[in-house]
């Protein structure tokens, strides 16, 4: 009761959270047009137009205006120079209906996030307040809303200081708090810290929970594999597709799977597979945000398989694909995992004649079904490598141990009797060890090899 009373109120309402009323939003972003801020692999216009999906995202949220302003050094106390600032600030001051700026960057340091509110009169949020929101507007389970809490305490922390700076400005110098030889900051940090492990120990507990629930489905023995990629890739389409599951809504936006989801299918043995929806990446997904979600994210680490799904229509797909494999090569996956990873180039029905320039890559359309045939056949392929299962199928006589024998060893996928002279085709799914085993205690049945 203690616990559940406690884990209530880390996950009450947000200190941050910019409420739940509309916001009417101008985007601005500074193009950075040379040195080593500058981005390779994409354009201005491809990076504020993801600003713009994500602003999309949020129910009630407006983007009134677009606007690229070139920028030196976008990690100065006014972001832009002191013309182009002044340019923005006359633009922004002409939109009354505006209630904040998204400036798309990373984070702004709190200072600067107060130079700009002033200067500029509504509130300024960058990606990382806003991927948090819709994070915070997504969360479903518990373990996700805790991760958002631990993603948010950065911020708490960068505001405390914002605040302690002006109440110093106003009163001269820092005051200890009434008799506790302690000062404000002092005071909050404490809070902060307790609560930050607090909200650890939280996760921790959920997170043995699962570790629990890992070990039970490993008895079980179904492979998993996860299922990866850039958000709104199709991740969710693909695993209603493989299967066949219609409880399961895909949704067309940023972020809409935040937790961990698994789903049962059948490959063309009829080996059955558990497929994991994971969380959508984000080129300059903020550090801490993926570090809030590594509970979610280590299930990967556990899976037989991954499959990376690509939306080949975007136009920054090759950028997608260095931001995924760079999260995962992160997470330190076991080597085996990332070697063995298939990439699949969804959403092929939107491209004429379609061919894959990658070696390996299958085109698949999960919405139309194209290419799923040839997909399924790849993954039971892979998950039969990577568990050391194989699939044969034994002659056996009916009235001897071995059926159930191989029911109680292994995975019995079909049975065909012989009534003549009792005998009976079995097709099995069968690891290694047990094979050994097999042909030790029936050395004289009869093995095809699938």
């Amino acid at each position: 009761k203690e616990d559940e009373a406690e884990l209530e109120e880390l996950l009450g309402p947000s200190p941050l959270a910019p409420g739940p009323g509309a916001q009417r939003v101008a985007i601005v972003h500074p193009a950075v047009k040379w040195g080593p801020k500058k981005s390779p692999l994409t354009t201005a216009e491809l990076q504020i137009a993801e600003a713009v999906a994500l602003v999309d995202t949020l129910q009630n949220w407006t983007v009134l205006d677009k606007i690229i302003i070139p920028t030196k050094n976008p990690n100065k106390k006014f972001v832009f120079g002191k013309g182009n600032f002044q340019v923005l600030t006359e633009k922004i001051k002409k939109m009354p209906q505006l209630t904040a700026v998204f400036l798309n960057v990373e984070r702004i340091s709190s200072l600067t996030k107060k130079e700009l509110e002033d200067a500029w009169g509504v509130k300024v949020l960058d990606r990382y307040t806003v991927v948090l929101h819709i994070f915070r507007c997504n969360a479903r389970t518990k373990e996700a809303k805790l991760q958002v809490a631990l993603a948010e305490i950065p911020l708490l922390r960068s505001n405390l200081k914002n605040e302690v700076s002006q109440r110093d400005q106003q009163r001269g110098g820092s005051r200890y708090i009434m008799g506790s030889g302690e000062t404000f900051l002092e005071t909050q940090n404490r809070i902060l810290k307790e609560r930050e492990l607090k909200i650890r120990n939280a996760l921790q507990k959920l997170r043995r929970k699962r570790g629990l629930l890992r070990t039970q489905r490993r008895k079980c023995e179904f492979p998993m594999v996860s299922v990866m990629g850039y958000t709104n890739c199709g991740k969710t389409t693909l695993i209603k597709a493989l299967t066949g599951e219609a409880g399961l809504q895909p949704r067309d936006q940023l972020f809409a799977t935040l937790d961990i989801t698994a789903h049962g299918g059948y490959l063309p043995s009829h080996m059955a597979v558990i497929y994991v929806d994971t969380i959508g990446f984000l080129t300059d997904l903020p550090h801490n945000l993926v570090e809030s979600f590594s509970a979610t994210l280590e299930e990967v680490a556990y899976s037989d398989l991954i499959v990376h799904v690509r939306d080949i229509t975007h136009p920054e797909t090759n950028l997608q694909k260095a931001t995924v494999l760079s999260v995962l090569r992160n997470l330190n996956l076991p080597s085996h995992l990332l070697d063995s990873m298939v990439e699949v180039h969804n959403k092929v029905d939107l491209i004429e004649r379609y061919e894959p320039t990658e070696e390996n890559a299958l085109p698949i359309s999960a919405l139309h079904g194209h290419g799923l045939e040839e997909l399924k056949k790849e993954i039971e392929k892979k998950i039969l490598t990577a568990t050391g299962k194989k699939i044969l199928t034994v002659d056996i006589k009916l009235e001897g141990p071995q059926l159930s024998w191989l029911h109680k060893e292994a995975t019995v996928q079909e049975v065909e009797v012989e009534p003549e002279d009792g005998t009976a085709r079995v097709k099995v799914i069968i690891s290694s060890s047990a094979f050994g085993r097999y042909k030790n205690l029936f050395p004289n049945s009869k093995i095809c090899m699938s």
